[in-house]
């Protein structure tokens, strides 16, 4: 018997994907845009095409199902996805450990290692997201922009599922809950791909997760992890075309660049966050102190802390020892430019050091951040468009016009004024949780969630209407 094989995505058709769906079997058509082709049946399934592929065709098997689920299945399977990470709680702590203990022996950075961290108040925070997520409106069906034509066509738009969402990620084991629980929400499938580092963990969650979607009535297949931690599973991810619809990379600088680089998937990248807090003239002492202590020390080791802080120089002989002494206190670096080195200097039991030009643009992810005294709003707003990483930046200042000249004029994706940048996620942005960050402007910006997770299609009804 022979297949006749002329391009991949006829053998993903129908028929090929429900005969192949389980995630187990190791067959596939050989086709990778190779162009027409005739394989006889023992190649057909003896070449096998590795647990990413077989992964990635049952989780495009479930995506055809999921984008027609009823949102009260999808709402059932979430809560009880949320009431089986507090059940499981031990479970996933036991992985963790093990998780923890390995990348603390190996030396990984303190702030890597908070990010892999589970503990019962992190799990418990992760179970109320889940809920959040099940109360949120869903997108998928949600008809826009309906109007009707002057020839009687009524022509509108219907949110619609991406289709599967492959996400490759480091030491983030919160990420194989926040993207699985959104993708389901959003009618789509998910194929995870976690660090090593955190592959313990990462198991014990998405064992979790399948297993109550299953019971809950989700397709089978819906929510995929690779087992492997073969570096070149995630090339291969990246050449998905046909399986995968987006790529979303949770991870350093390094890993973000390689899959912009490499991926023939598109990718919705974040990129690093070099958050900037300006504090201009007119602004008020007490909440700009609260909002800069709050941004830098509140979770120094996340991509929306602050990294570096802009001061008028009006304001700066009063601003900078208070807010100084407020960091000193919780052990915070300041790399100062020669002004502020010369204002804090006789200021006791600070953490000093002359800024370089490295510390500009630089995300510090620790308890460092650089300062830098302006003599104009004018100058604060060149020195964010040179260094800023387009993540999150904030003004405090009680001018309403500079105010609106920073919102107007500062290309970020969340631009804040008189608040921390701490703000910049997803569940508290009322997404519930979130696939990412995204700094760059297409498809999505900022947090993204459920509507994110979604496209559209043109919908037209007609009455018998043709084109004349």
């Amino acid at each position: 018997m022979q297949l006749r094989v002329p391009h991949f995505a006829e053998a993903v058709r129908p028929t090929a994907r429900t005969a192949l769906a389980g995630p187990s079997l190791c067959m596939i058509a050989i086709a990778h845009s190779r162009g027409f082709g005739y394989y006889d049946k023992h190649t057909v399934m003896t070449q096998c095409m590795g647990e990413a592929e077989a992964k990635g065709l049952a989780a495009k098997t479930a995506s055809r199902k999921l984008a027609h689920l009823p949102t009260t299945i999808k709402d059932r399977a979430l809560l009880d996805i949320a009431d089986a990470l507090l059940a499981r709680q031990d479970e996933i702590v036991r992985a963790n450990e093990q998780d923890y203990a390995s990348a603390e022996a190996s030396g990984m950075p303190a702030a890597m290692l908070d990010r892999l961290l589970l503990d019962p108040g992190r799990i418990a925070a992760m179970a109320a997201d889940v809920r959040t997520v099940a109360a949120l409106p869903d997108p998928v069906g949600r008809v826009f922009d309906m109007r009707t034509l002057p020839n009687g066509l009524q022509v509108g738009k219907r949110r619609v599922p991406l289709g599967v969402i492959g996400t490759i990620y480091e030491s983030r084991p919160n990420v194989t809950v926040d993207i699985s629980v959104l993708c389901l929400k959003s009618g789509n499938a998910v194929i995870l791909r976690s660090g090593k580092e955190a592959l313990n963990s990462s198991l014990a969650l998405a064992r979790t997760l399948q297993e109550a979607a299953s019971s809950a009535g989700v397709p089978e297949g819906a929510i995929q992890i690779i087992e492997s931690t073969d570096r070149s599973v995630v090339n291969h991810m990246l050449r998905m075309n046909g399986l995968i619809d987006l790529i979303v990379p949770r991870g350093g600088a390094d890993l973000i660049r390689f899959v912009v680089d490499n991926s023939s998937v598109p990718v919705v990248a974040g990129g690093i966050g070099v958050c900037h807090t300006y504090v201009d003239s007119s602004a008020n002492l007490a909440k700009a102190v609260a909002i800069a202590y709050n941004a830098k020390v509140q979770r120094p080791t996340v991509c929306n802390a602050l990294d570096t802080l802009i001061v008028h120089a009006d304001i700066a002989e009063r601003y900078l020892p208070a807010i100084a002494r407020e960091w000193a206190g919780a052990g915070v670096e300041m790399h100062c430019d020669d002004t502020a080195m010369r204002l804090l200097n006789d200021v006791p039991s600070l953490k000093l050091a002359a800024a370089t030009q490295e510390d500009w643009g630089k995300e510090f992810l620790s308890l460092v951040a650089a300062v830098k005294v302006v003599d104009s709003l004018d100058e604060a707003l060149e020195h964010i468009e040179r260094y800023s990483s387009g993540h999150s930046d904030a003004i405090v200042t009680e001018d309403e016009t500079a105010a609106q000249r920073f919102l107007d004029e500062v290309d970020a994706a969340c631009v804040y004024v008189n608040a921390s940048t701490r703000f910049t996620d997803g569940g508290q942005f009322g997404l519930g949780a979130e696939v990412g960050i995204s700094t760059q402007k297409l498809h999505a910006r900022g947090p993204i969630g459920l509507e994110e997770l979604t496209s559209y299609k043109w919908t037209i009804r007609g009455s018998g209407q043709v084109r004349p």
